[in-house]
């Protein structure tokens, strides 16, 4: 069914930037998160295994390059992994990777104890016989209450059969096994790469509500890539809404229904964290912080970061600063 046939549609103004698309968005979304990739192995398994990762702060990447295994999550739910599916746990949830119906019987060992005791990347574990063989990375978030994160699954579970997903499996196997001086640098890298095609992907065919659910709908995204560029304008919904092309009503209940929070609501939570990232700086004073997050002045940027985070401006910045 056509937009125009459930929503007030209004023509969009001329001042709105068309070139403001859904891709520009992620890239903002990225370099707000501050997200690096950690230093990848190659795990080679054996019936039967089961191997834990649950390290704080760390968010699993795994790639299934050869046979099949299953993940399980803390609360029991399990997904069915086969060869050369890539699965991501972008909120760092604690898993484990195991042998297909591996019950509690078969003892878990750490994944990060593996990795401490083999710096070459080449991991074993389980039985004799390698029955699977798994990539596993992980990459950190420097803004880790970041709001875009609500809007992410716990688990993100590309299949083999997308035609995009081979080349970095077949580079990041060559830079495991055959790279040279700085292969870790290069992993890195394509870990990036990786991570930022598999948001796209996920943004691409998701239903989940969530910001890259926005970010494809042709009204919404217009709206998110305002937000995101100019966070010092005073938008209101009303503003946000001629952005999005939509009456005031029917844009806050498509951006409620596809984002799944309001607009405002939103907004505010990506106005402080903004805030935060600006007063682990040493120079910004509290009223240019105030400007830049779209307040008129430090007074009500005060009181508005109190009410969000518990804490007064000044007492985080001393708090989450080292002199």
């Amino acid at each position: 069914m056509d937009v125009r046939e459930n929503t007030s549609f209004v023509s969009r103004p001329p001042e709105i930037d068309e070139r403001l698309v859904p891709v520009d968005v992620l890239s903002s979304v990225l370099r707000e998160l501050r997200f690096e990739s950690a230093a990848y192995r190659w795990l080679e398994l054996g019936e039967p295994y089961r191997i834990g990762f649950d390290q704080p702060g760390l968010r699993g990447v795994h790639i299934i390059d050869r046979g099949q295994c299953e993940l399980e999550l803390a609360d029991g739910t399990v997904e069915q992994l086969t060869a050369g599916d890539l699965v991501i746990l972008p909120r760092g949830d604690a898993h484990l990777l195991r042998s297909p119906g591996a019950g509690a019987r078969v003892p878990t060992v750490s994944g990060f104890d593996l990795a401490m005791r083999a710096p070459d990347g080449r991991l074993r574990a389980g039985g004799p016989e390698v029955d699977a063989v798994v990539v596993c990375g992980a990459f950190v978030i420097g803004e880790f209450d970041h709001p875009a994160l609500r809007g992410l699954p716990r688990l993100l579970h590309v299949s083999g059969a997308a035609a995009w997903l081979g080349p970095f499996v077949d580079l990041l196997r060559t830079e495991a096994f055959h790279g040279g001086p700085g292969s870790d640098l290069v992993m890195a890298r394509l870990s990036d790469a990786l991570l930022t095609r598999a948001l796209r992907h996920h943004g691409d065919t998701t239903t989940h509500p969530g910001w890259l659910t926005g970010l494809r709908d042709p009204y919404l995204a217009p709206a998110l890539a305002a937000m995101h560029h100019d966070l010092a304008r005073p938008w209101t919904v009303a503003s946000l809404a001629r952005a999005a092309g939509l009456s005031r009503a029917a844009f806050a209940a498509r951006f409620t229904g596809r984002v799944g929070e309001p607009v405002m609501h939103y907004l505010q939570s990506l106005r402080m964290q903004r805030a935060k990232t600006l007063l682990r700086g040493h120079d910004a004073t509290l009223a240019a912080i105030a400007a830049q997050v779209g307040y008129q002045s430090d007074v009500a940027f005060a009181a508005a970061f109190k009410r969000a985070t518990g804490s007064a401006p000044g007492a985080y910045r001393r708090a989450t600063t080292f002199p």
